[in-house]
């Protein structure tokens, strides 16, 4: 089984992609890439099991349904009170309260923090990997599925304070890491990953495609579905990082 993971910026500067090749009991970082373009991500789709995108793969349905009303001038049906309850069904996809269930932690919102500018390039990024023949469901029921790195770390049991600032902490993350996942041959990346965050969110995006590949999440509830292939549905793992060897396919 091959995986990939992608950090994904709002430009090619600040992307990362990585490639795990997985055999047996064992797993190999066979590629990792900084300054990547939609290009090269979306050939990789074509090329492996699993691919996880650390990005929002879709927006709040309230958040779209409000913004088309207000473009068009039918405010009247949409229910707007102002108050930080209703905002937050805006600002919130129902993964995202998922999210905020399983860690304590709200991740950034794809409606009002930063991160929209990256939504926006992988609307478009989606778009590409399904002209090169990969269909996508936002939920992650096909090759592309959405992942959250720092989450999936902390879900794992490892240390994720400061690691996306400074490379004291990725040095020690990546111990960490070592330890919990022996497996795992880095192939001679290792100071790449300390160097850059970026490159080590690729490679815990593409330990998280596995994961997904593997089922060792909690896909959306049947009332979600539909919800989720608009929205995007996070892939959280629900088991220990020794499972990604431990059914080995």
């Amino acid at each position: 089984m091959l995986t990939a993971g992608v950090d994904l910026a709002a430009e090619s500067r600040g992307t990362a992609l990585a490639v795990i090749d997985w055999q047996g009991q064992a797993a190999s970082l066979r590629e990792l890439h900084l300054g990547v373009a939609d290009a090269q991500i979306a050939e990789s789709a074509g090329t492996v099991d699993k691919l996880g995108i650390d990005c929002a793969l879709g927006w709040p349905d309230e958040f779209v349904q409000f913004v088309t009303a207000h473009a068009t001038g039918d405010n009247r049906s949409v229910r707007v009170d102002g108050g930080m309850d209703w905002r937050r069904t805006l600002a919130y996809r129902e993964t995202d309260r998922e999210v905020r269930r399983l860690t304590g932690r709200w991740p950034l919102s794809v409606s009002t923090d930063r991160l929209g500018l990256t939504a926006m390039r992988c609307a478009g990024l989606l778009g590409r990997i399904e002209e090169t023949g990969v269909p996508v469901d936002r939920s992650g029921s096909g090759v592309v599925v959405e992942v959250y790195p720092g989450a999936s770390l902390r879900l794992w049991g490892l240390p994720t304070a400061g690691y996306r600032a400074d490379p004291r902490s990725r040095s020690l993350l990546l111990l960490a890491l070592r330890e919990a996942a022996p497996w795992l041959e880095l192939e001679g990346h290792s100071d790449l990953m300390i160097r850059s965050a970026d490159a080590l969110d690729a490679v815990i995006a593409a330990l998280a495609a596995r994961n997904a590949a593997l089922g060792g999440y909690e896909a959306p509830p049947p009332p979600l579905v539909d919800r989720a292939r608009r929205e995007g549905w996070i892939a959280l793992p629900s088991g220990r990082l020794a499972d990604l060897v431990s059914q080995a396919t």
